[in-house]
């Protein structure tokens, strides 16, 4: 039986979520337009097998809404990322896998599509597999949850 469930979308909205942060860490480090890697990754890495396993299908819209909303939303995305910083650490300081990350996320919280509790809930997820071991997760939580009350104060 094929599992077409809630579970499975949500698994692929998960893989598209982990997809678009390290598209947006790609794009960053190589210079690369959004076109470039959006076609890099939705032909070669969604559904690609390596060392006999298959990568996790990624849900192409969501993945597509949160990279063009990070390159779109980039300068406001990255002023509240500032904002729920530090003020010693500025975006332009911190690691850049979480610096794409909080783009990412970023651009879900700047969209009223789903509830900010969600996206700081997967997020902290996708830290967890950039950082298995560090703080990060917690981190990345903290930061999250001061941009959700910023960009959408209504829900909390």
């Amino acid at each position: 039986m094929t599992d077409t469930s809630g579970n499975q979308r949500r698994k692929m909205r998960s893989a598209a979520r982990l997809y678009a942060v390290q598209a947006l860490f790609q794009m960053e480090h190589s210079g690369a337009s959004i076109d470039k890697i959006r076609v890099e990754f939705e032909d070669h890495r969604f559904g690609a097998v390596y060392d006999d396993e298959e990568l996790v299908e990624g849900d192409i819209d969501l993945f597509r809404g949160v990279l063009e909303g990070a390159v779109s939303r980039q300068a406001r995305i990255d002023q509240m990322t500032d904002r729920a910083l530090v003020a010693k650490w500025p975006i332009a300081r911190i690691d850049p896998t979480l610096r794409a990350l909080f783009r990412a996320a970023g651009a879900e919280l700047t969209e009223a599509a789903v509830p900010p509790r969600v996206v700081i809930t997967e997020y902290v997820d996708v830290a967890k597999a950039f950082f298995p071991e560090g703080r990060e997760p917690r981190f990345v939580n903290a930061v999250l949850d001061h941009m959700a009350r910023e960009a959408r104060p209504e829900m909390f």
